[in-house]
């Protein structure tokens, strides 16, 4: 049992910084002069310089899609936290229903930042040069399966001796 709360820690710990990771990190779309990500685009020239006037001009939906992710990352928190706590204030044969209901709100997040970055990927880099996903958008679809994995094992898991 110790070997499986070991396992299911760890897996959570690795999941919350693929959330950081893909919150912060500046590559979220990638081409030779540029990278983007939620927050600010920046380009190479002579010198790195960023600029966040671009994002800021992509509108509600960028704005939707950082209000998202911030989100993910609180409630992926706030589920180890529950968890830790649960682990040893839970009754012994009960379920970890509230850590396993905070992380899938945090996995439901995720995807909805994800799914509005796709959809809106076009109207985003419309006029940077032809580029590609970077690793923080795959990442983020990293950290939602993982945070679905959890949120199900969290919500299956009994509390044992």
């Amino acid at each position: 049992m110790l070997v499986l709360l070991g396992f299911i820690l760890v897996f959570h710990i690795a999941t919350a910084a693929l959330l950081f990771i893909a919150t912060i990190d500046n590559a979220w779309w990638k081409n030779d002069i540029s990278s983007t990500d939620i927050w600010q685009t920046c380009y190479y020239y002579n010198a790195s310089q960023c600029n966040d006037e671009i994002v800021s001009s992509y509108g509600d939906a960028i704005k939707a899609i950082q209000a998202t992710m911030c989100l993910s990352v609180i409630f992926c928190c706030i589920s180890f936290i529950v968890f830790v706590v649960q682990l040893f204030r839970l009754q012994k044969g009960q379920r970890f229903f509230i850590a396993g209901t905070c992380q899938l709100l945090s996995s439901l997040c995720v995807m909805i930042a994800a799914s509005i970055y796709t959809d809106h990927e076009q109207t985003f880099h419309k006029n940077l040069h032809e580029g590609n996903y970077g690793y923080s958008f795959i990442l983020a679809w990293i950290a939602f399966a993982f945070t679905f994995i959890s949120g199900i094992m969290y919500i299956v898991l009994r509390k044992r001796k």
